[in-house]
C-alpha cells in the first residue's frame, strides 16, 4: 500500500518532471513542500491529480480483478484466455 507521501511525490513528478522540491510531514494537508527546483504547484492542483492517480489504480485493480474472474471461468468451461486475463491469473 502507497504512503501519502508517495502519492505526493507521484502526483508532483507527473505536473512537472522536472520539479525537486523536500517534503516534511505524511499527508499534503499537513506537510510542507520547499520547491528547490520548478515553479511551486498549488496543493490543489497536487491534490486534483493525487485524485487521478488514485481513480486510475482503482480501475486497473478493477479490471484484473475482473480478468481473474472471466479468466477463471473460462478455464473451467475450456474456452480460450484474454491475454489480460492470462496476465491476471498467472502474472507478467
Amino acid at each position: 500500500m502507497k504512503l501519502e507521501t508517495d502519492y505526493i511525490v507521484q502526483a508532483i513528478k507527473q505536473l512537472n518532471s522536472n520539479a525537486q522540491n523536500r517534503i516534511v510531514g505524511d499527508t499534503l494537508d499537513n506537510c510542507t513542500i520547499e520547491w528547490i527546483v520548478g515553479n511551486e504547484i498549488s496543493k490543489d492542483d497536487i491534490k486534483s491529480k493525487i485524485d487521478e492517480i488514485k481513480a486510475s489504480e482503482q480501475s486497473e485493480e478493477t479490471e484484473t480483478a475482473n480478468a481473474k474472474t472471466s479468466g477463471k471461468a473460462k478455464l473451467k468451461s475450456g474456452d480460450a484466455l484474454t491475454d489480460a486475463e492470462i496476465s491476471a491469473l498467472f502474472g507478467d
